[in-house]
């Protein structure tokens, strides 16, 4: 459900490694050149780019577009060119050193929008680059009270099974565990966090399904009627994130173009985090909800560079 557009034929790393450095060399930066190269590319393709940049140069790429560029456009250069996995320790660790709901909404995102494996990727960049465990540091952090700490480190620490196996029963019997914690506006009882932060993504969904079949009202709704703490606003987008992940970057792209002035990092984060797992489903989703399209939207709230590495990202989109 990626939406890169990769050329064919490819060029080789070093083609494009060269080729970069004539787009940052000399009297200007060709941003347009910069984007058409490592845009379309994936991310084992950008890794191969960049260790031949770094082997031709004696320089790493990202380094070279720090200092080459500037703005909104540097920072979501700068995320896209990063591997992904160091990428997300990088805003997660941000994250953490910040107060609000959205620097929140990355740590559920890393946790619970990612594979298993990935997360795991996370985990092990975050030590390599900051000496200490992701969880270690939420854990420590005196920006969260409990419960919602705990909620985060078990997310965080989780590693879920990947297997399609459902078991019907258990998805039933707990669904009316969830129900009962949340109509009770216990959102943080133990059951509620042993199940979010253990059952796999297969199990849970069918859990939810139960609990709509059975209660008439989708597991996040009733999440966000029955309890108005910050423990249950991020209860909920965990719940999102696991089961449909498309519909919460849909709410983080939306939410971040409303209003005054536009929130560009996670409006940056949300469409370069995603571009090359489910874009097209969260276009869908976006479309469906909102009755417009995230490249109409983006569109008319960005510009200039910013605005064309934002759309490539998002790739090509019915109106």
């Amino acid at each position: 459900m990626a939406t890169i557009a990769v050329p064919n034929p490819l060029p080789s790393p070093t083609e494009d490694a060269e080729n970069l450095k004539k787009a940052v060399q000399g009297w200007g930066t060709s941003e347009k050149a910069l984007i058409e190269i490592l845009c379309r590319r994936t991310a084992s393709q950008r890794s191969e780019i960049a260790g031949a940049y770094a082997k031709l140069y004696n320089e790493s790429l990202v380094d070279r577009l720090h200092a080459e560029l500037s703005g909104d456009f540097r920072n979501a250069m700068i995320l896209w060119a990063t591997n992904p996995a160091e990428r997300d320790a990088k805003l997660a660790n941000k994250a953490l050193k910040k107060k609000g709901d959205r620097y929140i909404w990355v740590l559920i995102e890393v946790a619970c929008a990612s594979t298993p494996d990935h997360l795991m990727a996370v985990r092990e960049a975050y030590c390599s680059l900051f000496y200490s465990s992701l969880e270690e540091d939420i854990a420590f952090s005196s920006a969260f009270k409990e419960p919602l700490k705990e909620l985060l480190v078990r997310l965080v620490t989780s590693y879920r099974y990947t297997g399609e196996y459902v078991d019907q029963v258990l998805a039933k019997f707990e669904s009316v565990e969830l129900y009962s914690a949340i109509k009770k506006k216990q959102p943080h009882h133990e059951d509620v966090i042993r199940i979010i932060s253990t059952r796999n993504k297969s199990q849970l969904k069918a859990t939810f399904q139960h609990y709509k079949q059975d209660h008439g009202k989708a597991i996040d709704e009733d999440i966000e009627h029955h309890g108005s703490s910050q423990f249950s606003a991020m209860l909920k987008v965990a719940v999102l994130c696991l089961a449909s992940p498309e519909k919460h970057f849909a709410e983080v792209i939306r939410s971040s173009i409303l209003g005054l002035g536009t929130d560009e990092a996670s409006l940056t984060r949300a469409i370069v985090c995603r571009a090359e797992i489910d874009m097209k489903k969260i276009k869908e989703e976006y479309k469906i909800r909102y009755k417009t399209t995230v490249t109409r939207d983006v569109t008319g709230d960005t510009s200039g560079y910013y605005k064309d590495i934002l759309l490539t990202l998002v790739g090509i989109e019915d109106p």
